[in-house]
Protein backbone atom coordinates (compact mmCIF):
# COMPACT_ATOMS: atom_id res chain seq x y z
CA UNK A 1 0.00 0.00 0.00
CA UNK A 2 1.35 3.42 -0.97
CA UNK A 3 2.10 5.90 1.77
CA UNK A 4 0.96 9.41 0.92
CA UNK A 5 2.56 12.52 2.40
CA UNK A 6 1.37 16.11 2.16
CA UNK A 7 2.96 17.92 -0.78
CA UNK A 8 1.14 21.26 -0.85
CA UNK A 9 -2.27 22.92 -0.88
CA UNK A 10 -4.54 23.27 -3.89
CA UNK A 11 -3.97 27.04 -3.92
CA UNK A 12 -0.24 26.44 -4.61
CA UNK A 13 -0.78 24.11 -7.59
CA UNK A 14 0.15 25.49 -11.03
CA UNK A 15 -2.56 26.98 -13.26
CA UNK A 16 -3.69 25.10 -16.41
CA UNK A 17 -0.91 24.68 -18.96
CA UNK A 18 1.88 25.27 -16.45
CA UNK A 19 4.21 23.27 -14.21
CA UNK A 20 5.81 24.00 -10.86
CA UNK A 21 8.58 22.54 -8.71
CA UNK A 22 7.93 21.29 -5.17
CA UNK A 23 10.39 20.07 -2.54
CA UNK A 24 9.46 17.05 -0.44
CA UNK A 25 11.63 14.83 1.73
CA UNK A 26 14.80 16.22 0.11
CA UNK A 27 13.50 15.54 -3.41
CA UNK A 28 12.30 18.00 -6.04
CA UNK A 29 9.22 16.93 -7.98
CA UNK A 30 7.49 18.50 -10.94
CA UNK A 31 3.72 18.96 -10.83
CA UNK A 32 2.09 19.73 -14.18
CA UNK A 33 -1.45 20.94 -14.81
CA UNK A 34 -2.73 19.70 -18.17
CA UNK A 35 -6.01 21.56 -17.78
CA UNK A 36 -7.77 18.25 -17.16
CA UNK A 37 -5.65 16.83 -14.36
CA UNK A 38 -2.53 17.26 -12.26
CA UNK A 39 0.44 14.95 -12.68
CA UNK A 40 3.58 14.58 -10.57
CA UNK A 41 6.92 13.29 -11.81
CA UNK A 42 10.64 13.40 -11.20
CA UNK A 43 11.85 16.96 -11.85
CA UNK A 44 15.06 15.96 -13.67
CA UNK A 45 15.06 15.61 -17.47
CA UNK A 46 16.86 12.44 -18.54
CA UNK A 47 18.58 14.20 -21.44
CA UNK A 48 20.83 16.72 -19.65
CA UNK A 49 19.28 17.13 -16.19
CA UNK A 50 17.06 20.11 -16.95
CA UNK A 51 14.35 21.15 -14.44
CA UNK A 52 11.05 19.85 -15.83
CA UNK A 53 9.07 21.91 -13.30
CA UNK A 54 10.31 25.04 -15.06
CA UNK A 55 9.16 23.74 -18.44
CA UNK A 56 5.98 24.24 -20.45
CA UNK A 57 2.95 21.96 -20.60
CA UNK A 58 1.53 21.11 -24.02
CA UNK A 59 -1.52 18.88 -23.72
CA UNK A 60 -0.36 15.85 -21.76
CA UNK A 61 3.35 16.56 -22.35
CA UNK A 62 5.88 18.45 -20.24
CA UNK A 63 8.62 20.13 -22.29
CA UNK A 64 12.05 20.53 -20.73
CA UNK A 65 13.14 24.19 -20.82
CA UNK A 66 16.78 23.34 -21.64
CA UNK A 67 16.62 21.29 -24.86
CA UNK A 68 12.95 20.63 -25.57
CA UNK A 69 12.75 16.97 -24.63
CA UNK A 70 9.11 16.02 -24.02
CA UNK A 71 7.65 13.55 -21.54
CA UNK A 72 4.12 12.20 -21.21
CA UNK A 73 2.91 13.40 -17.79
CA UNK A 74 0.86 10.26 -17.12
CA UNK A 75 3.43 7.61 -18.13
CA UNK A 76 6.73 9.50 -17.94
CA UNK A 77 7.69 8.23 -21.41
CA UNK A 78 9.92 10.44 -23.54
CA UNK A 79 8.92 11.29 -27.09
CA UNK A 80 12.62 11.55 -28.06
CA UNK A 81 13.83 8.18 -26.78
CA UNK A 82 11.38 5.34 -26.22
CA UNK A 83 13.73 3.81 -23.64
CA UNK A 84 13.82 6.99 -21.53
CA UNK A 85 11.16 7.42 -18.87
CA UNK A 86 10.94 9.75 -15.87
CA UNK A 87 9.32 8.41 -12.73
CA UNK A 88 5.67 9.38 -12.23
CA UNK A 89 4.18 9.67 -8.73
CA UNK A 90 0.54 9.23 -7.66
CA UNK A 91 -1.23 12.37 -6.43
CA UNK A 92 -4.48 12.72 -4.53
CA UNK A 93 -6.44 15.74 -3.34
CA UNK A 94 -8.34 15.72 -0.06
CA UNK A 95 -10.16 18.98 0.53
CA UNK A 96 -7.56 21.74 0.19
CA UNK A 97 -4.54 19.45 0.70
CA UNK A 98 -2.54 17.65 -1.99
CA UNK A 99 -0.76 14.39 -1.18
CA UNK A 100 1.89 12.45 -3.10
CA UNK A 101 3.21 8.91 -2.85
CA UNK A 102 6.96 8.63 -3.41
CA UNK A 103 6.95 4.83 -2.99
Amino acid sequence: MSEYVKLTTTSELPPPGEAREFEINGKTVCVANTGDTYAAMDNVCLHRGGPLGQGMVDGNKIICPWHGWMFDVTTGASTHDTNARVRVFPLKVEGEEVFISLD
